[in-house]
């Protein structure tokens, strides 16, 4: 009777534990319903081989961006999905669902790579971990032996490697671009839960723990016997009050011994546990235990650490797996509209044949035409003066006629136009038209008319005959010939004739700038202002001038104090001023020199 399934190990299992690896990559991510119904052949088509007698041995199916996707990649992919519509027993339509969706995924997966490029995803620490994972699942001492046993299974372990790493960068595009921009509430959670309710219902579970003490695989009545006195011994320690998990740890002789003798859960009727097994641990309460149970392994001791009951559990318990079924919800969507929008903004060529399930309306269709060579340019014949003395136009010659009317030069080519050099103030001589053939006509008809017949000079020059022109519609209008005329205005491109608007343009801006300063400069101050302002400049007066500048002592100068600065009274002032009473008049007799005789 087996507890717990055993780990497979060794190197025959390689390829299994690789293609559960595979599987458990791809079912991580959620699959996605297309939008577009449309019907595609279930396998891929056969083209036409380009020689008759030859075989096609690969070709492009569809290219993405500058990737492409082969013939052989398709097959391969092909294969993989058969192998897990066989393994996992799908039903036929979710089957042909899978095959029609398979190029889609193809491409889903190659946009994602070129995001991933395009954003900097680095996934080779995550290989390796991934690789390391998978080496301690098979029990391999280095890497090296899990590539040999890999190439023993026929298994390309490039192939795995760049598997691993392209799922590695899809994830990481998809939790990036579109997972973090999904936000979900604890109401959102609640009303999730509450609307699907019977999808969170559970059967009966319960969790175990076991104490094993084995027998041999024949034992004898005292090998039994030893063992069951052992198990009995055991459990009346767990009554006493022992830890079930010490005991595990130092007394189970079972593979679970070092966990504590952790099972796992197991659920009711699932077939997980024999039935006497589950008949013994199923009506217990979490903390109790079976006492010793005779199995084909030995005497075994089962603890129940959980119980949970038939039923919907509250959402504190399950809580994650209402956050995971949501995120799913949530995802479908918006990763297929984020797909959607990857195509039409990428490069994709889809060989004629094969049929996108995941195709957009607005994707770039590419049409091939065959050549069209431009439309010939159209020769347009210049004309120029001929520098020749007959003053005649020149133009490309048409005829040999024509050509040979033409002055040319030694090698009996026409000669090229030169440029006439004109003086100021003169007409050009041999650049301007011949004259009309009536105005020659005109002037013939003059010089024959009789000898006594007034003949009117004819100007043969045109720029004469111009001025006469406007003479006359002057004339004709009653405008006075005299009168000044109004200034035109220069036209030249010189800097000589630009001088003046440069100087004027400097002047403007002088003035815009003297504007400018005068606007931002305080207002004059007011009389009052003046006038308290000199008040709070001078001195205070309490002390003599205080405003006046102190003069400095000389160096080496000896300090006197203002008592020595004060001169001393003459004798002569002292006896008059012995001679004053105190109110100021003079004592008798009078002092002398003074000629009065009466007292003041």
């Amino acid at each position: 009777m087996t507890i717990r399934p055993s780990i497979l190990t060794g190197s025959a299992s390689l390829l299994l534990a690789v293609s559960a690896f595979a599987q458990q990559q791809k079912s991580s991510a959620p699959r996605y319903v297309s939008p577009i119904a449309q019907k595609q052949p279930v396998n891929s088509p056969t083209p036409k081989a380009i020689t008759p007698d030859a075989e096609v041995v690969e070709d492009m199916v569809v290219r993405v961006n500058d990737q492409i996707i082969s013939r052989s990649d398709y097959e391969r992919a092909q294969q993989q999905l058969e192998g897990e519509i066989t393994q996992n027993r799908l039903s036929p339509e979710d089957a042909d669902k899978r095959r029609k969706d398979l190029l889609r995924d193809l491409i889903d997966q190659q946009l994602l790579i070129s995001k991933g490029k395009e954003l900097g995803v680095n996934a080779d620490a995550e290989v390796v971990r991934r690789l390391d994972e998978i080496r301690k699942q098979n029990h391999f001492d280095s890497m090296e032996a899990l590539e040999k046993a890999a190439r023993e299974q026929g298994v390309s372990f490039e192939d795995f490697k760049a598997s691993i790493r392209n799922n590695i960068v899809t994830g990481e595009v998809v939790r990036n671009e579109v997972g973090r921009k999904l936000q979900m509430t604890h109401a959102d959670e609640l009303r999730y839960y509450n609307a699907h309710k019977n999808e969170f219902s559970q059967p009966e579970q319960i969790h175990l723990a076991e104490i094993l003490i084995p027998t041999p695989g024949t034992p004898t009545d005292a090998d039994i016997a030893a063992a069951q006195k052992k198990a009995d011994d055991v459990a009346a320690q767990l009554a006493a009050g022992a830890k079930f998990e010490d005991l595990a740890k130092t007394v189970s002789g079972g593979p679970t011994a070092a966990q504590g003798g952790d099972l796992g859960m197991f659920k009711r009727g699932a077939g997980m546990l024999a039935q006497v097994l589950e008949d013994k641990t199923f009506p217990l309460k979490a903390g109790e235990n079976t006492a010793p149970i005779r199995t084909r392994q030995g005497f075994v001791i089962l603890k129940v650490t959980e119980h949970t009951a038939a039923g919907v559990p509250p959402l504190e318990q399950i809580e994650p797996q209402v956050q995971e079924a949501m995120y799913s919800e949530q995802m479908n969507p918006a990763l297929r509209a984020y797909l959607t929008k990857l195509r039409e903004d990428a490069y994709i060529d889809l060989r004629p044949g094969y049929a996108d399930s995941g195709s957009s309306g607005r994707q770039t269709s590419f049409v091939f035409t065959a050549y069209t060579p431009p439309a010939p340019k159209k020769k347009v014949n210049k004309s120029r003066f001929d520098t020749a003395k007959t003053g005649r136009l020149a133009q490309a010659p048409k005829d040999g006629a024509q050509l040979a009317s033409l002055p040319l030069d030694k090698n009996g080519k026409p000669k090229k136009i030169k440029r006439e050099k004109v003086r100021y103030g003169q007409a050009p001589r041999t650049a301007l038209p011949a004259a009309p053939e009536d105005q020659v006509a005109n002037t013939g008809a003059q010089q024959e008319a009789a000898p006594g017949t007034a003949i009117a000079p004819v100007d043969s020059n045109p720029l004469s005959q111009a001025n006469a022109d406007a003479a006359a519609a002057a004339a004709a209008a009653n405008v006075d010939p005299l009168a000044p005329k109004a200034q035109v205005a220069d036209h030249k491109s010189r800097y000589s004739a630009k001088q003046k608007e440069f100087e004027q343009a400097k002047v403007d801006r002088k003035a815009a700038f003297a504007r400018e300063k005068a606007a931002a400069m305080p207002d004059a101050p007011q009389e009052e202002e003046v006038q308290s302002r000199k008040v709070q400049s001078s001195a205070l007066g309490l002390n003599g001038n205080n405003g006046k500048k102190k003069v400095k002592r000389k160096k080496g100068e000896e300090k006197k104090r203002i008592q020595q600065t004060v001169q001393a009274p003459s004798e002569t002032q002292k006896e008059v001023n012995s001679q004053r009473n105190d109110d100021g008049t003079y004592k008798s007799p009078v002092p002398p020199g003074t000629g009065d005789t009466t007292n003041r």
